[in-house]
């Protein structure tokens, strides 16, 4: 990943963490640092940016038509959970179901034809450019799910964000397997020690 790639042709990105949209130019050189879900976080002389799958020829890779295209299968709770999972912060390679930001799903069915999803999430960090950006992520890929008719998507910052609302694996693959209680163990207290002359 740490090849340096150089653009085949202009394409769309989104500059982390600002949020705010820019054309990459045809021949721009960068190298991916991230490459989860159906986007890429690619690093170069401008910045740090995100570039949306269905721009991966751009980067040199193919495009995954199933990847964009809807789920196939019957609509379940379970389903919105597994699209969830395929949404990444474009900054740390943990999905956001599993950072935490995820506050509240809820499924109200509209009818024997489909399903209204009310989403509540959260970011690591209040004033985070990309809210709208993962926001649309997680508008985008539950509409997609079949039985799926409305989706509704709150970013809220109450309560904060924090570590501890990350799933164990989250922890453990972020180095962070550290006891996230109120009141951590106390380490005792060593005695210096005195080396002789």
């Amino acid at each position: 990943m740490n090849e340096s790639i150089t653009l085949s042709r202009a394409c769309e990105a989104v500059e982390i963490p600002s949020g705010i949209r820019h054309l990459l130019p045809m021949g721009t050189v960068v190298r991916i640092s991230q490459s989860l879900g159906d986007s890429y976080t690619v690093v170069g002389a401008q910045g740090m940016f995100r570039i949306h799958g269905k721009d991966a020829d751009a980067l040199g890779f193919s495009i995954n038509p199933g990847a964009f295209a809807a789920e196939q299968g019957r609509f379940s709770e379970d389903a919105v959970w597994g699209e969830l999972r395929t949404i990444f912060d474009p900054e740390i390679p943990v999905n956001i179901a599993d950072l935490g930001l995820i506050y509240s799903c809820a499924i109200t069915p509209l009818d024997e034809f489909g399903n209204r999803i009310e989403i509540k999430m959260s970011l690591t960090a209040p004033g985070c450019g990309m809210a709208d950006v993962l926001k649309a992520d997680v508008e985008r890929k539950l509409s997609r799910l079949p039985g799926v008719k409305e989706v509704h998507v709150e970013v809220v910052f109450d309560p904060p964000w924090e570590a501890s609302r990350m799933s164990e694996a989250a922890k453990l693959q972020l180095g962070l397997d550290l006891d996230f209680s109120p009141n951590p163990p106390t380490l005792p207290i060593l005695k210096p020690v005195k080396f002789k002359k």
